[in-house]
């Protein structure tokens, strides 16, 4: 915790928290433009004491660095689905949640660093058969501030949930890296 507040100084950033202690949960974070995104957010997550966790793409877990990755709590993507619809992947993190004491996944809606209009319902769906809130997160690179923002309980519908979502993203581009590769489809 302490190095991770030490380092996230150093580099001239700060973390705020307007949430309360929620060990159990599901980072919700945008926008996401950049590779920096993980790094700022693993050490602001990290400068809190929760135990983080990240979703990303399973062609990023090659030796060595895959070890490395799980070892900071790194969880694949493999990007197929079941028999009934629901990813491996939802139905995985669901038991993780059941299992943990803590557990922090951070999820980015968009699915990309690239400009994507169509968001993901994931994050909405592992929070509510988790029976975890989601935490509505940003990195802001212009005022270098990243922050836990918001508790959002899932109401179960899951097209309403997430344009609730969208609209709270929506005047956030400008805190991306690269805003022009950022929207919330609205």
């Amino acid at each position: 915790m302490k190095i991770a507040r030490f380092l996230l100084h150093k580099i001239g950033w700060q973390y705020k928290v307007n949430v309360p202690d929620t060990p159990k949960c599901v980072i919700c974070v945008a926008p996401h433009t950049s590779n920096w995104d993980f790094f700022v957010g693993e050490l602001a997550v990290r400068s809190v004491g929760w135990k983080p966790g990240f979703l990303m793409k399973s062609t990023w877990f090659f030796f060595p660095l895959g070890m490395m990755l799980k070892a900071i709590g790194g969880v694949p993507v493999h990007r197929g689905k079941k028999k009934d619809g629901k990813s491996s992947i939802t139905e995985s993190l669901v038991e993780a949640y059941a299992k943990a004491d803590s557990l922090a996944i951070a999820v980015t809606p968009e699915g990309t660093r690239s400009l994507n209009k169509e968001w993901h319902k994931g994050m909405l769906v592992v929070a509510t058969e988790a029976k975890v809130p989601l935490i509505l997160a940003y990195i802001d690179f212009k005022n270098k501030i990243a922050c836990l923002d918001k508790v959002f309980t899932p109401t179960g519908d899951l097209d309403a949930d997430l344009g609730t979502i969208r609209r709270y993203y929506k005047d956030k581009g400008y805190m991306a890296r690269y805003p022009e590769k950022f929207s919330t489809g609205l």
